[in-house]
């Protein structure tokens, strides 16, 4: 049983920047794809950004692109998603999931293992 835990949420000023950690229980952790997905209040879960078990990094083009950068700790066994430029359209809880070997799905089905959540809160 894979174990997620997630922290670095918080409150930030629209512009600002925060950081996220997900941490993985299981010793071979570099053979998960991590992600990180969200879902704000009355919305639908969304993707965010993937770092496959080879290191490939997938975004949402539409929403993060540009903005967001995964990030892998092998030594750590965490994975990271530093959001800059953020908005409030970003608020949201933030769950990391993990998927042993995937290909990195957008798709949140995909995922059986999922973290607790943290809770990113953007002002105006």
């Amino acid at each position: 049983q894979v174990q997620l835990v997630e922290s670095g949420g918080g409150l930030v000023q629209a512009g600002g920047s925060l950081r996220l950690s997900c941490a993985n229980s299981k010793r071979t952790a570099n053979r998960y794809t991590m992600a990180w997905f969200r879902q704000a209040p009355g919305k639908e879960r969304e993707f965010v950004a993937a770092i496959t078990w080879t290191g490939h990094q997938k975004y949402n083009e539409d929403s993060v692109k540009g903005r967001f950068t995964i990030s892998r700790d092998s030594a750590k066994n965490t994975v990271d998603l530093q959001m800059d430029s953020l908005k409030p359209d970003d608020t949201a809880v933030y769950s990391c999931a993990a998927d042993l070997w995937g290909p990195g799905s957008e798709d949140p089905s995909a995922y059986t293992n999922w973290g607790q959540g943290t809770q990113v809160t953007v002002s105006s």
